[in-house]
């Protein structure tokens, strides 16, 4: 069976880019950004998930200098079942 992770977020209240998306396995570190372009909608779908896995996920809004900025340091999880 094909899983996948659906995630939403926030608007970012300053004028962005777009957002990137980072995962890792392991809470708190080794994040890495899974997508390709700068997301400009407030949502994901992580198509790439493996079963038996969680999933722990950051977005950072991308501002209009290409600057990384922090839109929230809250993460989230996700197991796959």
């Amino acid at each position: 069976m094909q899983h996948s992770v659906s995630l939403t977020w926030s608007a970012s209240t300053s004028t962005v880019a777009g957002y990137n998306i980072y995962r890792s396995t392991v809470s708190g570190s080794g994040y890495t950004k899974i997508n390709s372009s700068f997301v400009t909608i407030l949502t994901y779908t992580d198509s790439t998930v493996l079963s038996g896995t969680t999933y722990f996920y950051v977005t950072t809004a991308v501002d209009l200098c290409r600057h990384g900025k922090a839109l929230t340091r809250t993460q989230v999880s996700a197991a796959i079942p």
